[in-house]
């Protein structure tokens, strides 16, 4: 009855659904694209011996591509079909993945639409990347007996007191999942807790990230071709947090000579982080407009790229990571440690709590309670060498040394599966 009453409300909210999608197609127009797909239709011919994967935008995609092709080695007979729900979700799994997965938007928890998904992919089983929990999507694959397991799961305090508020319908959801693979005990702790069952620490699949070779020599080149002068990286930067760096930076200038490299996080921002910057005075270079050799006389190059992260890590001297100055809860530093880069972190890392708290004490980062700290911080890791030298390689050794969450998370799940589901319906591992 419970679940009937959100199925009739969510019907009623569709209008609102749509103008979301169409005020976000404003400023990003791929919103407009593929909205078939957000109600379960589909032009892709149905098959069994399917694995689907659902990982909801950039972060999770990313964080997904090792535990993706983990599953390719061990089921070769099956394709992957990889869900999202944004359309820059979307784009970095093409970049990522290219053909070698199906790739679509999974349609928003309407009965009728989940329904239509599954029949249309036929999964053998399928996975949910860390925080996506929708109860109608529980409720088919529990009805139709796919088995479907959350993966890296993480539960933030704040997100749990959310899901408190709201039980009568999360539990169910949480209890009908046939699995959940945690990234930390306090997770599993906080899981359990809103009803969730069999569940266990697998640890976190994001430190088996590997850098991609060819986007670390990317970076290195445009290092090489921009001298010895040092570069500060804001990385991923968040709505509100620039103008927060601006602001302390004509307090506290940088370094002679050091070059800003802002990386918005949502290209839907690039246009406004560009204007931010001239209103500051500040000459501006957009990495559309440069060739990856010169600069000019620009104070501020500006990522309005997508996939180039990794590059963007391995040119810079020190990283400050965006989401954690303001409210968002951080965004993810793994990636500038494995790339050897240092890491300056805010004070908001809620979604990467257990692994900022670990960062910190293996000294691959420094975090400050607010920006002039944070920007005192990374001033002082690019002033001095050896410091910046030690943090890099506390980087390196700290990204490697948490590796393995995806071969955890690949045999808990063969064990799940070989209790789960009757004997012949899913393939052991290779």
């Amino acid at each position: 009855m419970i679940r009937a009453l959100y199925s009739v409300l969510l019907w009623l909210l569709t209008p609102l659904v749509m103008l979301y999608l169409w005020r976000r197609s404003l400023k990003q127009p791929d919103y407009r694209k593929h909205w078939n797909e957000r109600w379960g239709f589909y032009g892709q011919r149905a098959r069994s011996r399917t694995i689907w994967l659902h990982a909801v935008s950039v972060g999770e995609v990313r964080a997904a591509a090792p535990l993706i092709k983990a599953l390719k080695d061990a089921w070769p007979a099956h394709r992957i079909v990889l869900t999202c729900m944004t359309p820059t979700g979307r784009a970095t799994a093409e970049e990522l993945l290219g053909d070698s997965v199906t790739i679509a938007y999974l349609p928003y928890d309407y009965a009728g639409a989940t329904r239509r998904f599954i029949r249309q992919f036929k999964p053998v089983f399928g996975l949910l990347m860390e925080t996506e929990i929708w109860p109608n999507l529980v409720a088919v694959c529990r009805a139709r007996g796919v088995p479907l397991f959350l993966v890296n799961a993480r539960l933030s305090a704040k997100s749990a007191a959310g899901y408190q508020r709201w039980r009568w319908l999360a539990s169910p959801a949480f209890a009908g999942l046939t699995g959940t693979f945690a990234q930390s005990a306090a997770d599993a702790e906080r899981i359990v807790a809103l009803g969730g069952q069999h569940v266990q620490v697998t640890g976190n699949v994001k430190f088996d990230f590997d850098p991609a070779p060819a986007k670390v020599v990317q970076g290195q080149d445009w290092r090489n071709a921009l001298g010895p002068r040092p570069v500060l990286l804001f990385a991923s930067s968040r709505e509100g947090e620039e103008t927060l760096l601006l602001d302390a930076l004509a307090q506290t200038p940088l370094p002679a000579h050091t070059l800003l490299v802002i990386v918005p996080r949502h290209p839907q921002r690039f246009d406004e982080v560009a204007a931010l910057i001239g209103s500051r005075g500040l000459r501006c270079l957009r990495r559309s407009e440069w060739n990856g050799q010169d600069i000019g006389e620009a104070d501020v190059l500006l990522g309005d790229s997508m996939g180039e992260l990794t590059a963007w890590y391995a040119l810079a001297d020190v990283a400050i990571i965006g989401g954690s100055l303001l409210p968002f809860g951080s965004q993810n530093m793994i990636e500038a440690c494995a790339v050897g880069t240092p890491v300056v972190i805010g004070p908001s890392t809620f979604n990467f709590a257990e692994t900022a708290r670990m960062a910190v004490e293996a000294g691959a980062a420094l975090q400050g309670q607010d920006m002039p700290t944070v920007l005192a911080l990374a001033t002082r890791l690019l002033l001095d060498t050896n410091d910046r030298q030690a943090a890099a390689e506390a980087g390196l050794h700290f990204a490697s040394l948490h590796r393995g969450a995806t071969q955890r998370v690949l045999s808990a799940l063969a064990t799940k599966l070989a209790h789960a589901a009757p004997t012949g319906s899913v393939p052991p591992t290779a």
